[in-house]
């Protein structure tokens, strides 16, 4: 994408590098949404990809790449869980979890960028991102929930869909720092 600027040069937005990077990412997050465990909110490697992507590629590729990859999804191709896709399934229940890749990707790339990407900022930065992942989740599941099956408690909803997933999504996020320490040094910036 190019733009004209005030003195007449041509910037460029997204570099070949950056649409690159974005269409691995959203290759990355594809396959890791297929391997799945089937429960009330399916167990995927979808937050491993996720937070990878944002510690390899920074905020701007990671959120384009996972804000393209729910329009894929939503317009149909088979890319969610269970080879799943449409935009009825963003509109299900487990729909608020994928939206809130969205803001897990900006939380997380945003305080990496601001606060540096050494080992423990980019931990507490990725929990944040998925405590944002996990609230915008939460409401959304108890929105449609609510609508569909009637009222359910707060505790409820956690013990169903955030309590199961806390350590798998600990050590997924202990995953991607490794591999975003692994093989930072062959992303060009």
């Amino acid at each position: 994408m190019e733009n004209a600027s005030p003195k007449g040069k041509k910037t460029t937005f997204f570099t070949v590098y950056d649409i690159t990077y974005i269409a691995m990412s959203i290759a990355l997050i594809t396959l890791c949404s297929w391997i799945t465990v089937p429960s009330t909110v399916p167990f995927t490697m979808q937050t491993f990809a996720i937070f990878a992507i944002v510690a390899l590629f920074g905020v701007t590729r990671a959120t384009a790449a996972t804000l393209i990859y729910l329009l894929l999804g939503a317009l149909g191709a088979p890319i969610f869980s269970g080879f799943n896709g449409g935009f009825g399934y963003l509109l299900g229940s487990t729909g608020g979890y994928l939206i809130g890749f969205v803001f897990a990707s900006l939380v997380t790339g945003l305080m990496i960028k601001f606060l540096g990407n050494k080992t423990f900022i980019m931990f507490i930065s990725m929990v944040s991102g998925l405590v944002v992942c996990y609230a915008i989740g939460t409401a959304y599941f108890m929105l449609i929930y609510t609508k569909n099956s009637g009222p359910v408690a707060l505790t409820s909803v956690f013990l169903w869909c955030v309590a199961p997933f806390i350590v798998p999504d600990l050590l997924k996020i202990l995953l991607a720092l490794f591999t975003a320490k692994r093989f930072s040094k062959f992303v060009k910036n």
